[in-house]
């Protein structure tokens, strides 16, 4: 009888399994985003404390989203073992098991917005996947074990037996097709990677690196921050593919008239572009969460403008197509700064996982407050009145950037000659601009850097200096001085609530 225990828990997780796939496959075939374990994973990560989502940041990066889903898929495979197990005696305790747990898909899916009825089909597809299945299962397992209380020999070739095996095949051979399906049918990307692939858009045009924007020392992030190595942070468990001719942007709220943009009528006006660095709250100090891009796409301001927003409006309350949200300050985007709805990347249209077709840039904030991917609303409101996806998860609301910068060269750790030493690296702080560097060695004088030229104040600055090291141990510092004249505080501080401060130190050892 511990065999037939055995094979009741492989009978729940087989028939959980299908039930996962053939949802999978349904939600691709009907063009539903979220299948139901998708919708989950991002429920639970918008359910998630601040402390604990920036705890999975540190310690997974960006492979935090995967960390999860296989967390949600190692738990559920247990669940199904237990009700499989259950369902040997009380039949109608593993009913209310999968109940439950389509409940919870259900509910989860319903929490996103624009939810319609054909978006919660995965969830009914995959409850009714989980009942055959298991009752299919448990008719030749019942079957077996009578076979075995009538004496029948364990070592005879039962049919009950044989039965129960084939049935198992058949249940697991579905469920890989119903997961192969979900695959191939998820043609959502490929048309919207077809579709970006064949644009072109009027006004776009490919960058060149600003003469003497570029110190040439190996090492140092370069200028342009090519498209793949672009830093990714986002919710978005599944990225939206959304097709140029299906995109739209409705403007509304405290205005004097509601505004919907097609992508055709957004391209159609005057394009602008310009280089402009964007940066994470997330960042620590000395991180890798900043780049710098050549960004295409029209003005915030003039559109807004068109619109007509109350003067009693401080706020946008921006809407991506995967749900998530952020306040920004309306004044932002409607001062002289070049806030975009960017359409292009460094001459090229949004790569999806940046946003395509449409996404939002606004210099001078970080991009928890500013830069939507994927958006699609935008409701002209009071910071009184709305709440957003990380502000309600302890991050502040304003979110405007901070002077920052770091040591790429030489890197942390390393060993270096005795003597002259190149120093070099990047320092931005967006909308001011950096007018100095400065490098400290052993907490010895401040020691001003050479500055690469920019464009504007909207990106970052290359700098270099050379400093004088004697034979052992020691530790560079640098802080950067923006334009208005602020230095940059050596005061350390976390990434909550508004982003890091602290000087970037690196320790080196000089030797002959």
């Amino acid at each position: 009888m511990r065999t037939s225990r055995a094979w009741w828990a492989t009978a729940g997780v087989l028939s959980g399994l299908l039930g996962l796939a053939l949802s999978y496959a349904a939600a691709a075939l009907l063009h539903v985003r979220d299948a139901p374990v998708v919708a989950v994973a991002e429920g639970f990560t918008a359910l998630t404390p601040g402390k604990v989502a920036r705890w999975a940041i540190d310690t997974f990066d960006t492979a935090d989203k995967k960390v999860l889903v296989l967390g949600i898929l190692t738990f559920l495979v247990v669940v199904f073992a237990v009700i499989g197990r259950v369902a040997r005696t009380r039949w109608w305790l593993a009913v209310a098991g999968y109940v439950v747990l389509a409940g919870v898909g259900a509910a989860a899916v319903v929490a996103k917005p624009n939810t319609s009825f054909t978006d919660l089909a995965p969830v009914v597809v995959g409850l009714l996947a989980w009942l055959v299945a298991l009752a299919a299962l448990a008719e030749w397992l019942r079957r077996w074990e009578l076979a075995e209380a009538a004496g029948e020999p364990v070592t005879a070739p039962m049919p009950s037996r044989r039965g129960f095996f084939v049935a198992a095949g058949v249940v697991g051979l579905v469920a890989a097709c119903g997961g192969l399906l979900g695959r191939v049918a998820g043609s959502a990307r490929r048309k919207a990677e077809e579709s970006r692939r064949l644009l072109r858009i009027e006004g776009v045009t490919a960058p060149d690196v600003p003469p003497g924007a570029s110190l040439g020392i190996k090492g140092v992030s370069p200028w342009q921050t090519p498209n793949a190595d672009f830093y990714l942070i986002d919710t978005a468990f599944i990225k939206p593919t959304i097709a140029p001719a299906d995109w739209e942007l409705r403007i509304h709220g405290m205005v004097d008239r509601e505004i919907t943009l097609s992508y055709r009528d957004l391209v159609s006006r005057e394009i602008t572009e310009d280089w402009i660095t964007l940066n994470c709250v997330s960042n620590e100090v000395g991180g890798d969460l900043v780049g710098n891009a050549w960004w295409s796409g029209v003005r915030l301001a003039a559109i807004l403008a068109e619109a007509g927003p109350h003067p009693d409006a401080d706020a946008v309350l921006q809407t991506s197509e995967d749900g998530w949200t952020c306040g920004t300050p309306l004044a932002a985007m409607m001062d002289e700064r070049n806030a975009l709805l960017a359409v292009a990347m460094n001459g090229e249209p949004l790569p999806i996982e940046h946003g395509f077709p449409v996404r939002t840039i606004v210099p001078g904030l970080y991009g928890y407050v500013s830069a939507t991917k994927w958006v699609v609303d935008m409701e002209v409101t009071r910071y009184d009145d709305i709440t957003a996806y990380w502000t309600e998860k302890g991050w502040s609301e304003m979110g405007p950037v901070k002077i920052a910068s770091k040591i790429e060269v030489p890197s942390s750790g390393a060993d270096v000659p005795v003597g002259e030493l190149v120093c070099a690296g990047v320092a931005w702080m967006q909308h001011t601009g950096i007018s100095a560097v400065e490098v400290q060695v052993d907490g010895g004088a401040w020691q001003r850097a050479r500055l690469a030229a920019t464009p504007n104040v909207d990106t970052w600055v290359q700098w270099r200096a050379t400093v004088t090291l004697d034979e052992g141990d020691h530790q560079l510092r640098v802080r950067a001085v923006d334009a208005d004249g602020n230095v940059q505080t050596g005061v350390l501080a976390d990434v909550v609530p508004d982003g890091a401060t602290g000087w970037h130190t690196i320790d080196v050892t000089a030797k002959a």
